[in-house]
């Protein structure tokens, strides 16, 4: 049992890395990816979904540090995404950049938002690697 979680666990992060192992191609340095998937409560409404999606798409234009945002619904056919329907993908310079983000006053109060209608949230940060 135990190998097959870590199968599910390696396979799971693979998939992740594949999607950011790209370096930044005006520059040619590493960037920062931050991923994000979101398994919302069954009690959350589409409206308030839909609230989410909107906020998140709105911080770029208000956390300067944010320098690539993408995101998109899952529709992987491999069943590995533990509830999660939603994912995020931030693009940073450094991790300087990706702490102003975190601390910043937008993304506080969009954290206020989003907090409640979670059921599980699933993060990981990694520098990009050609």
């Amino acid at each position: 049992m135990k190998m097959f979680f870590t199968l599910i666990t390696f396979a799971t992060l693979a998939s992740l890395a594949i999607v950011g192992f790209a370096a930044d191609a005006n520059s040619g340095k590493s960037v920062l990816r931050h991923v994000v998937a979101f398994k919302f409560k069954s009690t959350t409404t589409p409206e308030q979904i839909k609230s989410v999606e909107v906020a998140f798409s709105a911080l770029p234009g208000k956390i300067s540090e944010i320098k690539g945002f993408e995101w998109g619904l899952n529709n992987s056919p491999e069943n590995l995404n533990k509830g999660c329907t939603h994912g995020y993908i931030l693009t940073f310079n450094s991790d300087k950049d990706r702490g102003a983000y975190i601390i910043h006053p937008a993304h506080k109060i969009f954290g206020g938002l989003v907090g409640p209608l979670l059921d599980d949230v699933f993060v990981i940060d990694f520098f990009a690697k050609e």
